[in-house]
C-alpha cells in the first residue's frame, strides 16, 4: 500500500527527501508484523528509548563535568547541588543506565527463550551481542568518572585483568591507563571514550533495525510468516502496544528516579578516591556482577594457563559464546513453547545467572550457610560457571538432537484465530 501525503509542503518535501515514506516503511502502516507479538517484544523499542535519555542527559551533564582527578568529584557535586534540576540530570543518567541494561537483557533472554537467533537471523544475534558488548564498556568508563573510591578501585581492578594477557598485558595496561597507573590520563581517556562510544552504538542500533527489517521480527511460535493473512501493520497496532509499555516502564523508572535513586549504586563513590585505602570490598556495578563471579571463580591453574588468565579467559567467554549460539542450538524448532525439555533447561540457565549475580556481590570467602561454613561462595560461584557453559556447550546440542518437540501450527493466523496466539 502506498502512502498518501495530502499536505502539499510534505509532498514537496518527500520529493526530495523521502524520510516520511522511510519511516512509514519502517515502523509504520506500510511495514507488515506478525500478528501474534506479544509485550515481551516491547523491550527492543524500550532499550532505543533509554539509548536517547541516556544521551540527552549524558549531553547536558558533559556541559558541567570537569575531566581532572582534582577537580572530577567536585563536579559532580557541583552538578547535584548548584546546576538547575543537576540532581535530575544526574540521578536519570546513572539509574538510566541500570535502565538500560535490565531491558537489553530481558530482550536477550526473550530471544533465547524464542529462539531469535535461529536463521536467517544470525547477524541481527551477532549485533545485538555487539550493542551489549559496547554497552559494557561505555558504562565501565562512565562509573569511573564521579572519581570516587568505588570508581578508582573498580578502574584498578579491571584494567589490571589486562595484565594477565601474555607478552602483551603490561603494554596494554599501560595504554588504558595513559601511564604507570590510574591517575589524570586514565580519566581523560575514559571520559573522552565515554562521550563518543554512545554514538557508536547509535550506529549499530541502526544496523540492528536493519537487519530486523530484512527478515521481520521473530515471534512467540518461532514460525515463518506465511503470508499476509499472518501480519498487521506495525502502525496503529504495535506502536499502541508500545507506548503502553514505555508508560508502565516509565512508572517503575520513576519510583527508583525520585524515591530511590542511590538503592543500585555504592555507597562508596561518595566518598572521593583516595589511592592509600583500599575499600573492604570492591564490587562492580550490578549488572557487571555475573561476570564478576565468573571471573573470581577461577582459583586454579590448568596446565599453562594461571588462574587468572583463566578467569579473564573465562569472563570474556561467557559473552563470546553468545555469538555461535545459532550453532550450538541444533533444533530446527525456534520457540521454546513447543520444546519442552529446553524450556525447564532455559529457566535453570535463568536461575544460575541470578545465583552468579548473588555471588559478584559477596566475598569470596564468605560461607553461602551460616552452618555449613565450609562451602563459600566461590565453590557457589564455581558451581554456577561450569553450570553456564555446559548450559551452551553440551546441553544445548544434545538437547537438540535428542528432544521431541511439540507439532507446530501451519501458521500464525492458526492460534491467533483460535485465540491462543498469546
Amino acid at each position: 500500500m502506498s502512502l498518501q501525503i495530502n499536505n502539499r509542503f510534505l509532498r514537496w518535501f518527500e520529493h526530495r527527501l523521502p524520510i516520511i515514506s522511510l519511516l512509514d516503511h519502517s515502523v509504520g502502516t506500510s511495514y507488515p508484523s506478525p500478528k501474534n507479538l506479544s509485550y515481551w517484544w516491547n523491550f527492543g523499542s524500550l532499550a532505543g528509548i533509554v539509548l536517547v535519555v541516556q544521551i540527552v542527559t549524558g549531553i547536558v551533564l558533559a556541559m558541567h563535568y570537569t575531566a581532572h582527578v582534582d577537580y572530577a568529584f567536585d563536579s559532580v557535586e557541583h552538578i547535584m547541588r548548584d546546576v538547575n534540576y543537576g540532581w535530575l540530570m544526574r540521578y536519570m543518567h546513572a539509574n538510566g543506565a541500570s535502565m538500560f541494561f535490565i531491558v537489553v537483557y530481558i530482550h536477550i533472554f526473550r530471544g533465547l527463550y524464542f529462539g531469535s537467533y535461529k536463521s536467517p537471523r544470525e547477524v541481527l544475534w551477532w549485533l545485538g551481542i555487539i550493542i551489549l558488548l559496547i554497552m559494557m564498556a561505555t558504562a565501565f568508563m562512565g562509573y569511573v568518572l564521579p572519581w570516587g573510591q568505588m570508581s578508582f578501585w573498580g578502574a584498578t581492578v579491571i584494567t589490571n585483568l589486562f595484565s594477565a594477557v601474555p607478552v602483551f598485558g603490561e603494554s596494554i595496561v599501560n595504554w588504558l591507563w595513559g601511564g604507570f597507573s590510574v591517575d589524570n590520563p586514565t580519566l581523560n581517556r575514559f571520559y573522552s571514550l565515554h562521550y563518543l562510544l554512545p554514538f557508536v552504538l547509535v550506529g549499530v542500533v541502526i544496523l540492528h533495525i536493519w537487519a530486523l527489517h530484512e527478515h521481520k521480527s521473530n515471534n512467540p511460535l518461532g514460525i515463518d510468516i506465511k503470508g499476509p493473512q499472518d501480519t498487521i501493520p506495525f502502525h496503529p497496532y504495535y506502536t499502541a502496544k508500545d507506548l503502553f509499555g514505555l508508560g508502565v516502564f516509565l512508572i517503575f523508572f520513576s519510583v527508583i528516579l525520585f524515591f530511590m535513586p542511590n538503592s543500585l549504586g555504592e555507597v562508596d563513590n561518595y566518598i572521593p578516591a583516595n589511592p592509600l585505602v583500599t575499600p573492604a570490598h570492591i564490587v562492580p556495578e550490578w549488572y557487571f556482577l555475573p561476570f564478576y563471579a565468573i571471573l573470581r571463580s577461577i582459583t586454579f591453574d590448568l596446565w599453562f594457563i594461571d588462574a587468572k588468565l583463566l578467569g579473564v579467559i573465562a569472563m570474556f567467554a561467557s559473552i563470546l559464546i553468545l555469538f555461535v549460539l545459532p550453532w550450538l542450538d541444533t533444533s530446527r524448532v525456534r520457540s521454546a513453547r513447543f520444546r519442552p525439555v529446553y524450556k525447564q533447561v532455559f529457566w535453570l540457565l535463568f536461575i544460575d545467572v541470578i545465583i552468579l549475580g548473588i555471588v559478584g556481590a559477596k566475598a569470596p570467602s564468605e560461607p553461602v550457610f551460616s552452618a555449613l561454613r565450609s562451602f563459600q561462595y566461590v565453590d557457589l560461584g564455581q558451581i554456577g560457571t561450569a553450570y553456564y557453559f555446559i548450559h551452551f556447550i553440551v546441553l544445548m546440542p544434545l538437547i537438540g538432537w535428542f528432544e521431541k518437540p511439540k507439532p507446530l501450527p501451519k501458521s500464525i493466523s492458526e492460534p491467533v484465530l483460535e485465540g491462543a496466539g498469546e
